[in-house]
């Protein structure tokens, strides 16, 4: 290695870019030459940065260190309350300068000679499941969204099918209801469906919102009439599996409908709220209906011209005058996209009130995903939040061994600190706004995310390195404020030492019973982390009765993903089979996978986690997974659903017991 190696290596750890890494046999690799080059210069990492960032993090009760640019001396404290006190700012043996302990949880603002600064003073841990569960064991069910099925629903599952879901599960006992990604995808391209490549993390996807929340059954059938798509909406909830781009069309003309008669004044009060929805949103609710008429007006003109990147220079400017001269123009088509802001913000909220007065403790948990599409509203009217040129992504592991890219940009950590944290602060908060909960996808993204250049191979990335102190103290702080638990999603290969680092601010990891084993078996349920979440799958993987069956290794091999049709992995399962069954069973290998089902439900039940989730799959007995990795269209991602009313489900005999069983062994 020479020289110019050596120095370009120095500026790539400087900037947070990790030139090596350690592969999962423990082995080092050297990140390539032209891999640091291109991400340092995404990341800007010779400009100039702000010597004292607007804001800095702090634990409440202890000394929090300034930047030494930061000044010593008499300072005001003005504290979020209102009260305002007199403090000094010390210089320190580091060098830094640091500011005496504030006890008071907050962002609060310190007036320091010529400058301001907001302190973020988080509490030491999150807003955790003990003390929701006080000394108790709670358990709760996951759920995609768009597969609940109700009558009326359109075709697509809604936040009433959650409310329908939330009553049965509370009248079983339940705590919690973990639910699919609710974020923005993109309106206009409504094939586009993958909830975890979002368009805007900040906003909602309107098709999972019930517009009855709102306006009411009377209003609304009177809306399908005038938009004359009754049929198109009987025929999407007949179906088994969900057509994207026809129950859209259809339920956007509904809304559509809907949206005349407010916009036309014969809203009354809910006009008044749609106005004050509208004014609270401010700069990135406009930005965001600008985005999505903008982008519906060019695919209508062209089909292809669906990348916000290749348009013309003018119209990549959301401040331009270009953009506010299309708005001004479009101004009904932009009012709609805010309208449905507005519908799904209210009816999310109706969901998580009724979630609550149904008995479950925590209420919804909502899913952060890691990250948003490049081409997406967030990117467009944002750019400077996002990293684009270079893709979210995994190294090489056990599971893919030439590695992963994702296609999802990241947020720019010197963005981050820059804008105080605006990016990632909004991010947040739009999450928690209707949960009682939050899991957060791919949880090591707050320490470091392997970032690949476009058009580069996924084991050509590198490491990239994020503020996690930072972040850990802003999602205690704010978990909190929104009294709403943190469940991070800690499978794969964590940064060294961040698992204790979660345990430390009370983020609870998730513990999924496929990968819980000791040797080639399975481990006791009882010497499960009593930290973490306990799973008995998740949306990426079988549910017991398929994973018992080999569904996921039948529609691989049916799809060629295997060199000898799957025959090596089904002799794995086969033996796994019998190691499953002597961990959770009792007596012989059964022939149906009904009993099995219900010795995995209690099996993890029995786990001493503060919480058990049961994807819905398992608590009632399904095979297939709602997403199969590595598959786009030839697998029916994101497309299934229930077939039965979410309502309705747990009621079903064999599945009232399951779930009984559950509650009984959770109360132990």
């Amino acid at each position: 290695m020479d020289l110019a190696d050596d120095a370009l290596r120095d500026r790539a750890r400087r900037a947070g870019i990790a030139p090596e890494w350690t592969d999962v046999t423990g082995q080092a690799r050297s990140v390539a030459r032209e891999t640091l080059e291109r991400l340092l210069a995404l990341i800007g990492a010779d400009g100039d940065t702000a010597a004292v960032p607007p804001l800095v993090t702090g634990v409440a009760g202890q000394s929090i260190p300034l930047p030494p640019e930061a000044g010593t001396g008499a300072a005001l404290l003005l504290l979020e309350s209102g009260e305002r006190t007199d403090i000094t700012v010390h210089p320190g043996d580091d060098g830094r300068c640091w500011v005496s302990p504030i006890d008071r949880p907050g962002y609060h603002r310190l007036q320091l000679h010529d400058r301001e600064i907001t302190l973020a003073v988080a509490p030491p841990r999150c807003f955790s499941l003990d003390e929701v569960a006080r000394g108790g064991r709670m358990w709760g069910l996951a759920a995609q969204i768009y597969g609940l099925r109700r009558p009326g629903d359109g075709g697509i599952g809604d936040s009433r099918g959650i409310a329908e879901l939330a009553r049965a599960a509370g009248r079983a006992g339940a705590d919690a209801l973990a639910l699919s990604p609710t974020h923005a995808l993109f309106t206009a391209e409504p094939e586009r469906f993958g909830p975890y490549s979002p368009s805007s993390r900040l906003f909602l996807n309107p098709l999972l919102a019930d517009p009855t929340a709102l306006f009411g059954q009377g209003r609304v059938a009177a809306a399908i009439r005038a938009a004359g798509v009754g049929e198109a909406l009987r025929q999407g909830e007949a179906a088994a599996l969900i057509d994207w781009p026809a129950a859209a069309r259809a339920k956007l003309a509904l809304f559509r409908a809907l949206f005349d008669g407010v916009d036309a004044g014969a809203g009354g009060g809910l006009a008044e709220d749609f106005a004050g929805f509208v004014r609270a949103g401010g700069a990135l609710l406009q930005d965001h209906a600008r985005f999505e008429a903008l982008q519906a007006a060019r695919l209508a003109a062209d089909p292809a011209d669906r990348d916000w990147r290749r348009w013309p220079a003018a119209l990549r400017d959301p401040a331009g005058s270009a953009v506010a001269e299309f708005a001004a123009a479009q101004d009904r088509e932009v009012r709609f996209h805010l309208f449905l802001q507005w519908l799904a913000d209210r009816a999310f909220s109706a969901a998580q009130a009724e979630s609550r007065s149904a008995g479950l403790r925590i209420g919804l948990i909502a899913d952060l995903a890691v990250g948003m599409d490049a081409t997406g509203s967030h990117a467009w009217s944002r750019p400077a939040d996002v990293l684009g040129g270079a893709s979210i992504g995994s190294p090489p592991d056990a599971f893919n061994a030439d590695g992963q890219n994702w296609t999802l940009a990241a947020i720019s950590p010197r963005a981050m600190v820059e804008a105080g944290f605006a990016p990632f602060l909004d991010t947040l908060r739009a999450t928690l706004r209707h949960a009682g909960g939050i899991r957060i996808d791919h949880v090591m993204g707050l320490a470091r995310l392997w970032l690949v250049p476009d058009g580069m191979a996924p084991t050509e990335g590198a490491y990239l390195t994020y503020p996690a102190a930072d972040l850990l103290r802003l999602v205690a702080l704010e978990s909190h404020r929104h009294r709403a638990v943190v469940i991070g999603e800690d499978l794969g290969t964590l940064p060294w030492g961040f698992a204790g680092r979660l345990a430390d601010h009370a983020v609870a990891g998730m513990r999924v019973l496929w990968f819980e084993r000791e040797g080639v078996g399975f481990k006791p349920a009882e010497r499960w982390d009593a930290g973490a979440v306990a799973m008995s799958s998740t949306h990426d993987l079988p549910p017991v009765a398929g994973w018992w069956r080999g569904t996921d290794i039948a529609a691989r091999a049916e799809l060629g993903q295997y060199a000898d049709s799957g025959a090596a992995e089904m002799a794995q399962r086969d033996a796994d089979r019998g190691r499953l069954w002597q961990a959770v069973g009792a007596g012989p290998e059964p022939d149906d996978t009904g009993p099995v089902v219900d010795a995995a439900v209690r099996f993890v039940a029995r786990s001493p986690s503060r919480l058990a989730l049961v994807p819905l799959e398992d608590a009632l007995g399904l095979d297939q997974q709602p997403n199969l990795p590595g598959t786009i269209d030839e697998y029916p991602n994101w497309r299934r659903r229930l077939d039965r009313p979410a309502g309705e489900a747990l009621a079903e005999p064999a599945v009232a017991a399951r779930l009984a069983a559950l509650r009984r062994e959770r109360q132990r």
